[in-house]
C-alpha cells in the first residue's frame, strides 16, 4: 500500500484527490496538510511513501519547501500537483528536488499513474509540461534572466510580480522587510530591470503570471 500525504491549502482539492486515489486499492491517503508547517510536522511523525505537494500554499514558498524536505527527509519522493503549468516553475521544482510535476488540469488516470511511478522511485512530468520544457531548452530559455535567480530570489520575484509589497512578502516568506528589500534589489540588478513595474511587465511577457494575478492588470 502506498502511504500518501496530501499538502494543499484547499480542503475541497484534498477531498477530491482522496476520492480519486483511494478507490485504486493500492493507494491510501494517510495524512493531509494545509500549509508547509503542517506538512513538515507530519513528515517528522512517520515514514511516507509519497508527498503530493501544491506549490502555492501559505507560509513556506513551494520551491523552498521542496529543498527543505529533500534536505531533512531525502527518502520521501515529492510529486508536485499545481495550477502552474509554465515550464519555468516545473524546471525550478525539479531542480529543487521534486521527482514529479503534474498540473491540476491533468486527467485522473494521469494522477494515479504519476503517484505510482514517483512512489516507486521513478519520475513523472505532465506531457504538456515536458513538451514545454523541451521547447524552451531548444530556444533561448538558458538566456532568460529569471532563470539566473536563486530559489529564494525566485520566490520573492513571483510575489513581486503579483504586485505584493515588501511587508506582505516578508509575512508570507517569514523574512524581515529589510531582507525582502535586499532580495528585491538583487533581483532587479540580476534581471537588469529598473523597478517593480518593469518586473511585472517581464513576468507577464514571459508567461510567469497571468493577467488576473496582477492587481494592476
Amino acid at each position: 500500500m502506498i502511504a500518501v500525504m496530501l499538502a494543499d491549502d484547499h480542503t475541497l482539492v484534498r477531498e477530491g484527490l482522496r476520492r480519486l486515489l483511494e478507490p485504486t486499492g493500492d493507494i491510501a491517503v494517510q495524512g493531509e496538510a494545509s500549509n508547509g508547517t503542517e506538512a513538515l510536522r507530519l513528515l517528522a511523525e512517520r515514514a511516507w511513501d509519497l508527498l503530493v505537494l501544491d506549490l502555492s500554499m501559505p507560509g513556506h514558498d513551494g520551491i523552498d519547501l521542496i529543498r527543505l524536505i529533500r534536505r531533512d527527509y531525502p527518502a520521501v519522493p515529492i510529486l508536485v500537483l499545481t495550477m502552474h503549468g509554465e515550464p519555468q516553475y516545473a524546471a525550478l521544482a525539479i531542480k529543487a528536488g521534486a521527482a514529479g510535476y503534474l498540473t491540476k488540469e491533468s486527467a485522473a488516470t494521469e494522477l494515479v499513474q504519476a503517484v505510482r511511478r514517483v512512489a516507486g522511485g521513478g519520475r513523472f512530468l505532465s506531457p504538456s509540461v515536458a513538451e514545454s520544457i523541451a521547447f524552451e531548452r531548444h530556444g533561448d530559455g538558458a538566456q532568460q534572466p529569471h532563470l539566473l535567480l536563486s530559489d529564494r530570489e525566485s520566490a520573492v520575484f513571483r510575489h513581486l510580480a503579483r504586485g505584493l509589497n515588501n511587508t506582505d512578502i516578508g509575512q508570507l516568506l517569514f523574512l524581515s522587510v529589510k531582507t525582502v528589500s535586499t532580495y528585491k534589489s538583487r533581483i532587479l540588478v540580476k534581471m537588469r530591470l529598473r523597478n517593480q513595474t518593469d518586473l511585472v511587465r517581464y513576468a507577464l511577457k514571459h508567461g510567469l503570471i497571468d493577467d488576473q494575478d496582477n492587481p494592476g492588470g
